[in-house]
């Protein structure tokens, strides 16, 4: 029987049973996509809102779904990556993308590796924040350096059950009220909720490694049109798992901290955490500050490869010549990947520059750059994507997008448009 994983091999019979035997860079997307502000920013919006703005949470996850398919497809059916594609739209494209992941990754970096270290820190408090951040950002470097895909997926993919039965977990101890949960699929807003709609449906797990996930699949093996519907199931369960996560947290901040101001940044999972304590006992803390810690390096490892391929990709594109063709996988496969010099790079510029700012704090002109590339990037991927999608000169006919995709997508641009321009209102007031 042949390997259905090595690259360029044809997809088996998509059974659901062999559908499910492949999902692994949804779980991939899905893992990195949640970070520990993330759920902090869905307890806020539990502990002020309750339940009514769960119909956020629904939509939220649809137009990950909508975006995540529209990625995975451009790579198989295409048979180009990411920044192939970004390519044919100009230089413009791709020189935002290389100063955005350089200066994302540099602050990104920090912001990873000291929210895998509050858990840490708050179990074993041998050792500052600081220094557990250094521990969790060497031990991210050493696992995705040496790890194959393979590996790093199966790692994942623990970090995610652990993240399941302790965020999951903590939702059903504290009982959610399924009435008032039902009561929420009816779109409001509430006076001041503006922001926090935005933040549910744009925010949690929409960032830079979305685009990443075309990636993973690549590494997967899958490069041919024949497994989109394993791509489909694929992305559905990441999403899926995403929504269900997203949903416990809103559960736990309306049912413990309704009413409450809670902490902004990571810090407020530990606020959590205290409560915890204070209601069930102190064996309650212990497995939610366990999962808080997958929730964290889960990003950490899902950045370090996701990211560092991106950036890998991003350098062999960018040094081509203007009157080069259109390049193909294999090209990708000769000059990029995770055994390539700028794949290593990227690896230690998010590693060893980011633990200066662990101990000095982020710069004001450095946030504001960050914000406002990072508020950009979104509607960047899925303007891109409306695009490339239907490209009549790139795409398969019968893999451009219909009716469907193309209103997600829009409603999508929309959406994200929304939330950068909050963002930006933010970052210069």
């Amino acid at each position: 029987m042949a390997d259905t994983n090595t690259p360029g091999a044809e997809a088996p019979a998509p059974t659901w049973k062999a559908r499910l035997k492949q999902v692994g860079p949804g779980i991939m997307a899905a893992a990195t996509g949640v970070g520990a502000g993330d759920l902090v920013a869905t307890l806020v919006a539990g502990s002020r809102f309750g339940y009514v703005l769960f119909w956020a949470v629904v939509l939220g996850t649809l137009f990950k779904l909508a975006l995540g398919e529209a990625v995975g497809r451009w790579h198989l059916a295409s048979g180009r990556t990411m920044l192939a594609g970004w390519r044919t739209m100009g230089r413009w494209a791709v020189g935002y993308f290389g100063a955005y992941a350089v200066v994302w990754g540099f602050v990104y970096g920090a912001t990873a590796m000291s929210a895998s270290a509050l858990p840490l820190n708050a179990l074993f408090p041998v050792l500052p924040v600081a220094g557990w951040a250094v521990i969790c950002g060497l031990l991210g470097l050493v696992l995705v350096w040496f790890g194959r895909y393979g590996v790093l997926e199966k790692i994942m993919t623990v970090l995610v059950g652990v993240m399941f039965v302790t965020v999951v977990g903590t939702a059903v101890m504290v009982g959610p009220n399924l009435l008032e949960l039902g009561r929420g699929l009816v779109p409001t807003l509430p006076e001041g909720s503006v922001a926090y709609v935005l933040g549910l449906m744009g925010g949690v797990g929409g960032t830079i490694t979305m685009a990443a996930y075309g990636y993973w699949t690549f590494a997967k093996g899958w490069r041919a049109p024949s497994w989109m519907p394993f791509m489909r199931a694929d992305n559905a369960v990441g999403y899926l798992t995403t929504g269900i996560f997203v949903v416990a947290m809103l559960v736990v901040g309306a049912q413990i901290l309704l009413g409450q101001d809670l902490t902004s940044g990571d810090k407020g999972l530990l606020q959590l955490s205290d409560a915890l304590a204070a209601d069930y006992g102190q064996w309650a803390r212990i497995p939610f500050l366990v999962g808080f810690f997958a929730v964290a390096f889960s990003s950490v490892i899902g950045v370090w490869n996701g990211v560092s391929l991106l950036f890998a990709d991003w350098w062999r594109t960018w040094r081509l010549p203007k009157e080069a063709p259109p390049e193909t996988a294999a090209d990708y496969d000769h000059k990029a990947g995770m055994g390539s010099p700028a794949y290593r790079i990227y690896l230690l510029w998010l590693t060893f520059p980011p633990m200066v700012l662990l101990f000095l704090g982020k710069p004001f002109q450095l946030t504001v750059v960050y914000g406002v590339l990072g508020a950009l990037f979104m509607p960047f991927l899925a303007g891109t994507l409306l695009v490339l999608l239907n490209s009549k000169t790139m795409m398969p006919a019968e893999h451009r997008s219909r009716w469907l995709s193309n209103t997600m997508l829009v409603l999508c641009l929309a959406l994200f448009v929304g939330v950068a321009c909050n963002e930006l209102i933010g970052v210069f007031s």
